[in-house]
């Protein structure tokens, strides 16, 4: 997918503020065609995935008092939507299992940006190769200190399949194919202090 096709956004928030503060946000991200609909009830939910099909439901885990995703993810899993939890609250990790990421009211542009496009795997252009997102980042962080890949999705709250695809680009932005250069590379690039460091080598 380019980056120039339009994403349709849903965002099931009972917060009006909340909702339309994230639609208004969704719609100005540059370098984004993001369409977006607002969902404020567990029946506009059901309409919306049935009707609209979104390529991303951004939706609050305590939408309408609780989400059952797997169940939502069962009863639409023709769709291939890709879902993020909006942490508007502190939520127990156990309920942010199996969404493909997760954004919060904190996150910057940037790293708004930079999921959505992760979440719609966008190719990026070769002059951007070099340069890790923060998320990207904070996974090299993760490896190089011999988290797994479950490890790292229940620190950071995104899924072991956001993960693997966070892996992957690392691996393709950066050319390096072994723990042992990601170490290095993340050393020499302080984003790590070699006594965080925990390899066999």
């Amino acid at each position: 997918m380019k980056s120039q096709d339009v994403i349709n956004i849903a965002v099931a928030e009972t917060s009006m503020i909340v909702r339309t503060g994230l639609i208004s946000v969704l719609k100005h991200l540059p370098d984004l065609n993001i369409q977006t609909l607002e969902v404020s009830s567990i029946d506009g939910l059901h309409l919306c995935m049935e009707s609209h099909k979104p390529d991303i439901l951004i939706i609050n885990p305590m939408f309408d008092g609780w989400i059952n995703l797997e169940e939502l993810k069962q009863k639409y899993e023709a769709h291939e939507t890709k879902f993020i939890s909006l942490i508007c609250s502190v939520v127990d990790s156990n309920v942010l299992k199996g969404y493909d990421d997760s954004i919060n009211l904190f996150d910057n542009i940037e790293s708004l940006s930079s999921k959505i496009s992760l979440m719609m795997n966008f190719e990026e252009d070769d002059e951007d190769t070099d340069s890790l997102s923060q998320r990207e980042k904070e996974i090299l962080g993760c490896v190089v200190r011999g988290m797994t890949n479950k490890e790292i999705a229940e620190k950071l709250y995104i899924s072991v399949h956001t993960v693997i695809t966070h892996r992957r680009n690392l691996t393709r932005k950066l050319q390096i194919h072994s723990a042992a250069g990601l170490t290095i590379y993340a050393i020499v690039n302080k984003l790590v202090d070699i006594s965080e460091v925990k390899m066999k080598l």
